[in-house]
């Protein structure tokens, strides 16, 4: 069986800290990172809010990413091995349809992309609210450092742009509240995991 699990939601708000956490406790987990996928510096277009647009679908080489989880999905085994995973022996021998491989892709604009929106077994988002998130954006170093005002003029903007279009597309997702601590968010998440893959077997 296969499982693909989307971890969204908004910058800086525990989306990797969650990944990070499921792929050490679930069995047969890949990971998906769409940070990964972002276009060098200098193929940004500066928009007319005057900042390159790093928060848009656009900055983002999302057919490399559907190409990648695509890779996983028509060989979870061989991707595994490709990204120094290790697969449970048993799921090797095992009958190929009890086998449980999981791939989590993790990333700020996982629901906003058509080609995407089919791909979930099951959706989650991260949010915090503004000032909390301006003040952990504010600690983080990035290799290309944000220029003063782009999280008010930009990223807080395109953030809920993106969050309405979203929630219009009409997609079942679980809403997390990333106030919450590390280890009662995981746990929220972990447990909801379990208990769909055993109502799946």
């Amino acid at each position: 069986m296969k499982y693909v699990i989307g971890i969204g939601g908004v910058t800086n708000g525990g989306k990797t800290t969650l990944t990070n956490r499921l792929i050490k406790s679930l069995p047969n987990c890949c990971v998906v990172h769409q940070d990964d996928f972002f276009k060098k510096p200098d193929q940004i277009e500066v928009g007319e809010d005057g900042f390159r647009q790093w928060d848009v679908i656009t900055a983002l080489d999302m057919d490399a990413m559907v190409n990648t989880i695509r890779g996983w999905s028509e060989n979870p085994v061989k991707f595994a091995h490709s990204h120094g995973v290790n697969v449970s022996p048993s799921t090797e021998v095992a009958d190929p349809d009890q086998q449980i491989h999981i791939l989590i892709v993790e990333g700020f604009l996982l629901y906003n992309y058509k080609p995407l929106m089919d791909v979930y077994n099951k959706c989650y988002y991260i949010s915090i609210p503004y000032e909390e998130c301006k003040r952990r954006r504010s600690t983080r170093q990035y290799t290309v450092p944000d220029p003063p005002g782009l999280f008010e003029g930009h990223v807080w903007p395109m953030y809920l742009k993106h969050r309405n279009e979203m929630v219009e597309s009409g997609l079942d997702i679980a809403y997390l509240d990333g106030l919450k601590s590390e280890e009662g968010i995981y746990s929220q998440v972990y447990e909801d995991i379990q208990n769909t893959l055993l109502n799946r077997l």
